[in-house]
This record gives structure tokens, sequence and C-alpha cells, in this order.
């Protein structure tokens, strides 16, 4: 008899367009500590929805994707203390998840109340002095740059490795 999973909190994403993707992952793999890289460079947009909110986050992605693609760029970068990031400035993509917010007001986490400060991490759990290394060698050659967004995504957290359970392109 095969059981079902247990429920899990669901995660959602903009996926970033492919050569965006391809060149973030390669900044993640070269400053990201490999034990710890374990998912691909990824803008969250929401940590922790509440498992029973799965039909409705398909629904509602899907309605974004039909929107069309947002407008991003990487716009600066930012300290995490123990870790790296790209500012991911988009008026649009934070509509989208203002409207979100409206939408599942009652669920939401602290974490997902609270202000969105948009980003994609290129390092992480290091010590404080090489995350100021490396963000002061990225400073000195960074050029903002514009960011393809190609859809919407959700995720299963799991304690590992997320498990997919929607895309949505966009249009």
């Amino acid at each position: 008899m095969v059981t079902a999973p247990a429920p899990a909190p669901i995660i959602v994403t903009a996926v970033i367009g492919r050569e965006d993707q391809a060149w973030l992952d390669a900044q993640r793999r070269a400053h990201f500590p490999p034990e710890r890289n374990l998912l691909p460079a990824h803008l969250t947009m929401f940590h922790h929805l509440p498992p029973s909110l799965a039909d409705e986050v398909r629904q509602r992605l899907g309605e974004l994707a039909r929107e069309g693609a947002p407008a991003a760029r990487i716009s600066g970068l930012v300290s995490l203390g123990r870790g790296v990031a790209y500012r991911i400035d988009s008026t649009e993509l934070e509509d989208y998840r203002a409207w979100l917010v409206d939408c599942w007001a009652d669920v939401l986490t602290p974490q997902d109340r609270a202000p969105w400060r948009p980003h994609v991490t290129i390092q992480n759990k290091v010590e404080p002095a090489e995350a100021r290394a490396l963000l002061d060698r990225i400073k000195r050659d960074f050029r903002p740059r514009s960011l393809a967004i190609a859809g919407f995504a959700s995720w299963y957290y799991r304690g590992g490795p997320w498990e997919k359970l929607s895309r949505h392109m966009v249009a």
C-alpha cells in the first residue's frame, strides 16, 4: 500500500528566465558552500503557505502568468551578514505579490506578512568576513542588469530539496 506524503508548507517563487537562471546558478556555485547549495538560484515570493492552499495557489499563479512577464532588474547587492544576494527591483512583481498578500492575509506567517525585499541569494552561511570580502569584490564590477521573469512556481518544502507543486509560464 502506497501512502500519500505528509502535508508540507508551500513556497512560491518567480521563475527566472533561462539565461539569467544559468548566470545566477553559476554565481551560486562559485560562492555558496557546496554542502549547503541544494537548490538552484531562486526568487522567493512566499516562504510558508499552508498546504491546504495548494489548489488556490495553482489557480492564482496561473492568473498571474496570464498577466504577462513583469519587468525586473538586478539593481544592487545586499549584505546578508553571513552571505550576499542580488537585490531585485520590480514594481510589477511587487504589485503581483501585494495582490497575493491580500488574498492570503489570514494565513500568512509573520515572515510572509513582513515587507518584501526581493533578492536572489548567491552566498549564505559563511563567516561574516568571507561575506564582506565577496561583497566588496563584486561591488567593484557590478552593473545593474535586466532580469527576465518567465513565470511563477510553487513547491512543497519537506526539509531538503523542494518538491514541485506547479509551474505557470507567462503568456
